[in-house]
């Protein structure tokens, strides 16, 4: 549905995109992430054609975004962060308006309406002007322009910003409908909303692909997926030379405990393995007994931070997250000049 191959921007000096190559399935729903200054919005700028590619190419429902741009864009619904709206249209005007753009047959339009306008819930305010909506309502407008024409692919940056958190729950199952008919992608902040509603995560980083992969096989990427806290009675050298043995452990930590005469034991383990019996036969036979243990399996938050942390320092200051600002302006004077 989405192919993406040897995908490359620069501005001047700067890489913003740095070839990235992907595939997203039809009925997939993919969130996208990264810190600030990634790419993630340069990239979904190049997906939908607002902004050209220095290298590479997109291809939408089999048509190149660049040489097909409008086969290829019939096939995209696009959610910015910042919804486009027009504040003097009512609801009801702009959508419209927006299938009239679309191209959408003029048999089918009341129908669609009435239907995306039933989706999003904003019927009751389908004769107001927009002007007027709260943020939440202009999102839920902003959403409800990107599903019309049913578009094989729907791409949003942050869809629930603004709303609360019962609008939150109702437009991730509404993601969650639309996956059965369209292929989804989906940025946001918001991870636990990422690795409530998505199928498959990707991480980029300074431009360049992190990782790719289902949400439960993230953890396998890192060098220590899950872990085990412990407090334990004895000493340190003993400890260390009874839990060598046990397999997929990969680290061990011995710390002094705030409790008088326990030492605090962190075990890191491979690919979410479970060594808990283990653990506990092996302090055991070793005479050192266990007063708790607690099993942290990585979230994604946890995730994400781990597989970005080592170029996170230059996602905040003067660099990444100021070159694409500075990219995105550049991206703005490229469109109008393009339409121009």
């Amino acid at each position: 549905m989405i192919e993406v191959k040897n995908l490359v921007k620069k501005y001047g000096d700067h890489t913003a995109v740095d070839h990235l190559n992907f595939t997203v399935e039809k009925g997939q729903i993919l969130g996208f992430l990264g810190p600030n200054g990634a790419g993630k919005s340069t990239t979904m700028n190049m997906l939908t054609g607002y902004i050209s590619m220095t290298e590479g190419s997109v291809t939408i429902n089999g048509f190149d975004i660049y040489e097909e741009p409008e086969e290829a864009k019939k096939s995209i619904g696009y959610l910015p962060e910042l919804p486009p709206v027009y504040p003097d249209m009512t609801v009801r005007e702009y959508l419209k308006f927006v299938m009239d753009i679309k191209k959408v047959p003029r048999s089918v339009r009341a129908a669609m309406l009435e239907d995306i306008m039933a989706r999003t819930q904003i019927a009751g305010v389908a004769d107001r002007l927009i002007r007027h909506l709260s943020k939440g309502f202009k999102q839920r407008v902003g959403l409800a322009q990107a599903i019309a024409g049913y578009p094989e692919v729907i791409i949003l940056d942050e869809p629930t910003v603004g709303l609360d958190p019962m609008q939150i729950i109702e437009i991730r199952d509404l993601i969650k409908e639309l996956a059965q008919k369209h292929t989804v992608i989906i940025s946001s902040h918001i991870l636990s909303e990422i690795s409530e509603v998505c199928d498959t995560v990707m991480i980029i980083n300074k431009g360049k692909l992190v990782v790719m992969d289902s949400v439960e096989n993230l953890p396998k990427h890192l060098e220590h997926s899950m872990s085990l806290k412990l407090l334990v009675k004895g000493e340190e050298s003993r400890i260390r030379a009874a839990l060598a043995p046990v397999g997929q452990v990969e680290k061990i930590s011995v710390e002094r405990s705030e409790q008088e005469g326990l030492l605090s034991v962190s075990i890191g383990t491979k690919n979410k393995t479970d060594v808990r019996e283990e653990v506990f036969y092996a302090l055991a036979a070793a005479k050192c007994p266990i007063f708790e243990m607690t099993a942290n399996s990585m979230s994604l938050e946890d995730i994400f931070l781990e597989m970005t942390k080592d170029e996170q320092g230059n996602a905040f200051g003067a660099s990444a997250a100021e070159k694409e600002d500075g990219g995105k302006e550049k991206e703005n004077e490229d469109a109008a000049g393009e339409e121009e």
